[in-house]
């Protein structure tokens, strides 16, 4: 019997099946990345070595600000720390010896899921959601102040995404909830509707310990004293200033051996010198007096080196993102972290633009692209960002989940197996033919090569078949598709109750406090 001619609609009819086959069943869990190949780096050890002399000059010569604090003047103070009313100079090298002498080299930050915890160090990589917007956007709303609605259904969507390695932090501000409720509810949302590992509260002292708190119902007291089951930021304010809030909450989580970033929050040209090499020299004095003080007050707890860096346009004062100098900062600012023996901690996919588009994409990519070449540990932002972090996208979200996928790939390295090296194939198929039909390509068809589940590569007949569909009208569709599939990770149903339990006892406290 002859064969059906293949018409423009069942061609169109397969390749659409294929295509909801594949895109309607949730793809695999990616593990955190055990890198499969090397760093780049930009300056060789006696351009390393300056940058670490400066660093030293500025904390002896200038020092570092602690404000509002004075536990913290007198814990210097004791460790031998030249104090002088707020500032605070140390001698040369005493800061990185401190922290050398306690500080591990590679920790694991446990997850509710134990298959989703995650080695922070070392040769591990992993990609983290944004931090912080008080604005979300998709292509249909536009942009809108964030809702608790919106949280949830982000923390939905990473716990989804493969390669979101992370539940986050502040993925957005909901408006709705009150400030003083905000973190208890946001910490309760990453408890309940993701099990991967989840971000701190830093806003507060009280806030941290509300973490800490939430996080001993779900995982219980002593595990949590005993491993790391939370990440917290606290950044500088920079020039060399560290403020109460931000150290009240550094002592907080470090008193409960949970993981502190140190990470200096540097817009360069206003919060730092205009030059690579000065800014440098700042960042790496301020992570150096803040991880130390991780471990003065308690040896052992796990400390990270964290750089946000970026500069700013000298002929507006915006911030750029996706930079030449942002990225050598961060190939850099790497370097010194695994010279000083610490994790480190780092931006991805920032851009600022406030639409996925073309704008996003390109600095977004160059961003994500060096943070994974320099060896960054902890990619935070790797996913969402629109706006210079002012907001957040649900497009965005998918479209960059969909690179850090691809990075995951790059990340396993060249495979040299027997099969790989595929000389049944070349010897099948010889000079002058195709390989699509050899039988090393149909056993390797489905795993050959990475599948972009954003990216159109079909002919433009095939596009203009499946609607002429742009890349974000796609990733539209496929945050909604998820969103409607995703199914809440089981909970027990008395550490459920124990959480809002804790939530409405502390809702009750706070009330009284303000009333």
């Amino acid at each position: 019997m002859s064969k059906a001619p293949q018409t423009h609609a069942t061609r169109r009819g397969g390749r659409a099946a294929r295509r909801s086959k594949r895109v309607g069943t949730a793809p695999p869990q990616l593990p955190f990345i055990h890198r499969q190949v090397g760093v780049y780096t930009l300056l060789d050890e006696e351009g390393l070595e300056l940058i670490e002399r400066n660093a030293d000059a500025i904390l002896k010569e200038v020092g570092m600000e602690f404000r509002d604090d004075p536990e913290v003047l007198q814990i210097f103070r004791d460790a031998g720390a030249d104090v002088q009313g707020e500032r605070v100079r140390f001698e040369t090298g005493m800061c990185r010896s401190i922290i050398q002498a306690t500080t591990p080299r590679v920790f694991r930050q446990h997850a509710r899921n134990p298959d989703r915890s995650v080695d922070i160090g070392g040769d591990s990589t992993l990609f983290c959601p944004s931090f912080g917007p008080p604005f979300v956007h998709d292509i249909e709303r536009g942009r809108r102040y964030a809702l608790m609605e919106d949280f949830e259904n982000f923390t939905r969507l990473h716990h989804i995404l493969p390669a979101v390695h992370h539940s986050g932090g502040v993925v957005c501000e909901p408006q709705d909830v009150p400030v003083p409720e905000r973190h208890l509810r946001m910490i309760a949302a990453h408890l309940r509707l993701n099990d991967k590992p989840f971000m701190g509260a830093v806003t507060a002292p009280e806030r941290a310990e509300d973490t800490v708190a939430m996080a001993k119902i779900a995982f219980g007291h002593e595990f949590v004293e005993n491993n790391c089951c939370i990440y917290s930021v606290s950044n500088s304010n920079a020039p060399l200033v560290l403020d109460a809030t931000m150290v009240g909450a550094l002592k907080v989580y470090a008193r409960h051996n949970q993981a502190v970033v140190v990470s200096p929050f540097i817009l360069a040209g206003a919060m730092s010198p205009v030059t690579v090499a000065g800014t440098l020299a700042q960042l790496l004095a301020e992570a150096l007096a803040g991880l130390c003080l991780v471990q003065l007050v308690r040896p052992g707890a796990p400390g990270v080196f964290g750089t946000f860096a970026s500069p700013i346009s000298l002929q507006t004062g915006a911030p750029t993102f996706g930079t030449p100098e942002g990225m050598q900062i961060q190939f850099c600012a790497s370097a010194l972290a695994r010279r000083l023996g610490v994790p480190f901690h780092s931006v991805g996919a920032l851009t600022a633009s406030k639409v996925p588009d073309a704008q996003a994409a390109y600095e977004s990519a160059m961003q994500l692209q060096a943070a994974f070449l320099a060896g960054v540990n902890f990619i935070i932002h790797a996913t969402g960002c629109l706006e210079g972090l002012l907001t957040l996208g649900y497009e965005k979200t998918i479209m960059d989940a969909d690179r850090c996928a691809a990075l995951q790939a790059f990340a396993q390295g060249v495979d040299l197996s027997s099969e790989a090296q595929a000389l049944d194939a070349i010897a099948e198929v010889g000079p002058g033919n195709h390989y699509l039909g050899c039988d090393h390509t149909q056993r390797n068809f489905e795993t050959a090569f990475f599948r972009s589940e954003t990216a159109d590569n079909g002919t433009f007949e095939q596009w203009s078949a499946d609607g002429s569909k742009w890349q974000h009208e796609r990733a539209n569709e496929t945050w909604k598709r998820m969103l409607n599939e995703y199914e809440r990770p089981p909970m027990d149903e008395a550490v459920d109750e124990a959480l809002e339990d804790f939530i409405q006892r502390r809702l009750g406290e706070l009330s009284r406090q303000s009333g």
